[in-house]
């Protein structure tokens, strides 16, 4: 039984008498993944994943089980998951939250920036480390099961591993996998040299060029920004024990602190002495000093006395004072009529499109903002986040919108300039909304 029979014969099928299977998201010869609703027809849906090994049935239970104990924020909940025989085939599924994005569907469309590589970066590492203290590995660690669910980074849950095991469903030709998961049972390590090339992916499009062959180290590309080139090369050591921890990488994403090694000191200015020559070397100052003192209270006492005994020559004439500066004429401010300067405007705003299986996910609100340059003709010509948000879904759909907003440029002195908008949106259960900001001119 394979991934396409499943796909075009169980679509519609019910599984333990409860999970209708309503959309074929994917699968291989072992497992298939499909869209349900948790409690019959329009209910909240669902992700009901089908695992076809019978030899480790067993294994997969026990750790969903494990797994089902534990509750992180950035760790995709288990909401259900048992046993099923469907035409005498033997299986197991699991139900999982719905993601509403998935990071292997954003890197074909372009590259990670570097700053949504550290907002990619920052909950996987405390799911990870959330796992490892609990005894678990990921085991599975890929941009695929890097997912936003309610507006969260999560990390799957469904092909936990406890750390020791053997990997489930292991592919060697995986390069995102560890190369001694192969032979040997998984170990923390593992999901290290699998976030060094989820990384490196994510923002390059491209996994490293690697000879699994060989022992050699992934070739990391030197033009990956800073600090993520050295976090993928500390990842990606062929020896496990060799490679960074968690801990190591929180480091380097927050930027290394600078040591400053403290100064010898100098010969010059601090001699090394005994006490009877210390002592011997300071007597010989006194009299300097108490010699200093005296010659400036000497001179400091002359020029209070030479300040007091003077006297100003009489005046022998009227005082000549100058006459007072006319004031200025106050001209009044010239009005943007005579000197041609006008606020810019907007003359076409685009809302972005939120479908309403997202829009549903929004608890309170969502914020994005997106900065906007506009030419002296008025078009968008380059847009960055001011603000990304929690959500790379609705941020992607605002930076979407915005470049196709249209602008009447602002004036000055007669002429049209380029100016610069801030575009603050608001996603709500209800909509969406945006207010427009000219910050330049």
């Amino acid at each position: 039984m394979n991934a396409v029979s499943i796909r075009g014969d169980w679509v519609g099928r019910v599984i333990d008498g409860r999970f209708s299977l309503l959309e074929w998201l994917g699968g291989s010869g072992t497992s298939s993944t499909f869209v349900t609703e948790l409690d019959g027809p329009g209910s909240r849906r669902a992700v009901i994943k089908l695992f076809f090994a019978p030899a480790q049935a067993e294994d997969r239970l026990t750790t969903w089980t494990a797994t089902t104990s534990l509750s992180h924020v950035h760790l995709q909940r288990i909401l259900h998951f048992g046993r099923e025989e469907i035409d005498g085939a033997g299986l197991v599924y699991v139900v999982t939250e719905l993601a509403e994005e998935v990071l292997s569907q954003i890197i074909p469309e372009r590259p990670l920036t570097a700053e949504e590589s550290r907002q990619m970066l920052e909950p996987v590492l405390d799911a990870l480390s959330y796992l490892h203290a609990n005894g678990l590995v990921h085991g599975h660690l890929k941009p695929s099961n890097i997912l936003v669910v309610e507006n969260e980074v999560k990390l799957s849950a469904d092909g936990t591993i406890a750390s020791g095991m053997s990997a489930l469903e292991f592919s060697s030709s995986d390069v995102h996998n560890a190369p001694e998961t192969a032979k040997k049972p998984v170990a923390p390590s593992a999901d290290i040299w699998s976030l060094g090339m989820t990384i490196v992916e994510s923002l390059t499009q491209q996994l490293p060029v690697w000879d699994s062959a060989t022992e050699a180290e992934p070739a990391v590309p030197a033009w990956l920004p800073k600090p993520f080139d050295e976090i993928a090369r500390e990842c990606l050591h062929f020896d496990p024990a060799r490679r960074s921890t968690l801990s190591d990488i929180r480091v380097l994403l927050q930027g290394k602190p600078t040591r400053v090694a403290p100064q010898a000191p100098s010969e010059t200015y601090a001699p090394q002495t005994t006490p009877e020559e210390s002592s011997r070397a300071r007597i010989p100052l006194l009299p300097l000093i108490a010699g200093l003192f005296l010659l400036v209270a000497i001179i400091i006492g002359l020029a209070m006395r030479s300040r007091k005994t003077y006297t100003a020559p009489p005046q022998t004439g009227a005082t000549h004072q100058a006459p007072p500066a006319e004031p200025e004429s106050q001209a009044p401010a010239p009005s943007p009529a005579t000197t041609g300067t006008a606020k810019g405007e907007v003359l076409n705003r685009v809302m972005p499109d939120v479908s309403r299986k997202a829009s549903d996910t929004i608890q309170g609100r969502v914020s994005v903002a997106v900065r906007v340059t506009v030419d002296p003709a008025g078009a968008v010509t380059n847009v960055e986040f001011a603000s990304h948000g929690p959500s790379a879904y609705f941020a992607r759909i605002a930076m979407e919108s915005a470049r196709n907003w249209k602008f009447k440029p602002p004036v000055q002195n007669g002429r049209t300039v380029g100016s610069t908008w801030l575009l603050h949106y608001q996603f709500r259960r209800s909509g969406a909304d945006v207010t427009p900001v000219e910050t330049n001119p």
